[in-house]
Order: C-alpha cells, then structure tokens, then sequence
C-alpha cells in the first residue's frame, strides 16, 4: 500500500449561477488528497492521512475518498473546521488564497500519526501541508521516522503565498529532501529552491548534492524530465490536449509515477538505488499521460485506470 501524509481541503471552484452572478463551487481537493484519489482510481492500494473535520467539507471529503476506493482508517477526525482554498484562474493557471488557521489537516500532532504501518511500501508527503504548524511538523517527524525502511517521496509544491516563516521553511524542506528517495518538483518549485542557477542540472546539484536520488522535474506543456543525481536519464514530451485548467495536474503525475513503479515492483529501496531506466521512462510517460488526462477537464479529476 502507498500513503499520502499530508492535506485535504476544498477547493472553491468559481462559477455562475443560473441568474449570471458570481459564485464559488466547493470540490473536494489537496494535493495529498488528489493524489490519493487519483491512485486509487488507477488501481492501486492507497491510503490517506490527513486531519478531517466533522463538518460539512469534512463529510464531502470523506464521501469522495469512500467514493474511489481510498482507504479511509488513517485519517485522524478532528471538530476543527475544513480548510478552504478559493481559486481564481488565470489563463488556465490556478491561483489560491487559502482560509487554514486552526484547521482540521493544519493541526496534526506527532501523536495523531497511525501506528502498524507494515503494510505500507511508500510515503508521499508534500503540498502546503509543510507550510504550517503543527502539521508540518509531525509530517517531517513521520518522514524521519519511516525514512530507513520505507519508500520515500517528496513533492513540496510550493505556494509562496502561503508560507509564514521563509527561513524556517526552507530548513524543514532542506531536511526533507536529505530524506526522500524521490523528489518530484515543478520548474517553478525548482527556480524558487535554487534561485542563483541558470540552469536544470546546477539547480538539482544545489538541491540535493551527489546524492543518486531520483528527481522528476514537471515543465508545464514542455513535458517532463527525470534526472539521477544530477544526470538525465529520461524526458517525455507533453500530450497534445485543449487544457480546461492546471488543478491537480502534479497531484495526478506523482499518482502515475507511483502507480508505475508499484505494477513494476519497483517501489523498492534496492531498486531505486539502482534503477533501470527503460522502467523509469516507462513511469515518466504513464505520469505525463495521466496528467494530460486531468488538464483536459474542469478542476482536479483523475482519470480511471479505464479511461487511460
């Protein structure tokens, strides 16, 4: 099984009503919980956890997990109110001011994290769940202490907006790094991590040193990258496709990443501490593909193993 550490929240989709007015649509979302969803839709054995709330966007959560099949006993219940996102597009990009003071997956403790994980084989963590405390946190905790015996990937996606304490942050994720064995990042994550680099290559070696880690690098409607330590061994162009919007176009890639490599059973440390790279390419296009998939439509909906 894969678990993904981090939030859950509701994106609020804007819209108009019937009467031509303004309004917000609420969808289930976060990049934890979106990747969650999407893996479990293409097949594989997933759960989550996160803090949910008894509310009414917690009830919507929880539907939507049950919904596509994510296993749901890991999440950690909680009377603190759901985090909101409102989401305003531009040119397709997706822009967000998030309501997350004192919320339900902005409040886990280091005692909320489940215990018996044996049957897990790989940890994603990342999104704005590393941006506030105490979530952040126990997450880095969590990590640091599953990091030698289990798989580990890290996307940070990074919301500039968002983080409070800058300095504090980029130690958090420095460290985090230190501890995944994959590092999925946007080019736009990439220039913020490692401003003084012209280019990929020098931005990774800042980032992660002579460390063989595997780092996919997403580059929007340029496709994909994926490097060991600081060498290329896989690119993927995008997809053609007439994009609706970006939201949950990563979360939907690190599924296709993951989803790959598990049906290869190579969500291993002895394999990716030496990697094939024909299986590597193989879960680069399978990620790109799917992300193509969710682009083409309106807010974050993974596609089923079905439609792929």
């Amino acid at each position: 099984m894969i678990l993904c550490c981090g939030e859950a929240l509701i994106d609020m989709i804007p819209s108009t009503t019937v009467d031509g007015d303004e309004c917000f649509v609420p969808k289930a979302g976060g990049a934890l919980f979106n990747t969650s969803i999407a893996l479990s839709r293409l097949g594989t054995n997933v759960g989550l956890f996160t803090g949910i709330s008894d509310d009414l966007f917690g009830e919507l959560l929880q539907k939507e997990l049950r919904a596509s099949g994510v296993n749901t006993r890991y999440l950690s219940k909680s009377n603190a109110p759901s985090t909101l996102a409102f989401v305003e597009m531009n040119d397709g990009q997706a822009d967000y001011t998030f309501y997350a003071q004192n919320t339900a997956d902005t409040s886990l403790t280091v005692a909320d994290i489940p215990k018996g994980l044996d049957d897990i084989d790989a940890m994603l963590f990342g999104g704005i769940s590393l941006c506030t405390d105490p979530t952040a946190t126990t997450l880095h905790s969590m990590m640091r202490g599953y990091s030698d015996s289990h798989v580990m990937m890290l996307d940070p996606n990074i919301r500039p907006s968002f983080i409070k304490d800058e300095d504090a942050y980029r130690r958090r994720l420095k460290q985090m790094v230190s501890l995944c064995d994959i590092l999925k990042i946007s080019d736009e994550d990439l220039n913020w991590m490692a401003p003084d680099q012209a280019a990929v290559a020098p931005q990774i070696d800042a980032l992660i040193g002579k460390s063989p880690k595997l780092v996919f690098v997403t580059k929007g409607s340029d496709g994909a990258v994926v490097f060991r330590g600081t060498e290329q061994i896989a690119m993927v162009r995008a997809d053609k496709v007439a994009v609706a919007d970006t939201i949950g176009a990563g979360d939907t890639f690190n599924a296709g990443v993951l989803n790959s490599l598990a049906n290869e059973g190579a969500l291993t440390k002895a394999f990716l501490a030496d990697p094939e790279p024909e299986v590597i390419h193989a879960a680069l296009r399978h990620a790109v593909k799917v992300a193509a998939i969710t682009v083409s439509r309106t807010g974050a909906n993974p596609p089923w193993i079905s439609e792929v």
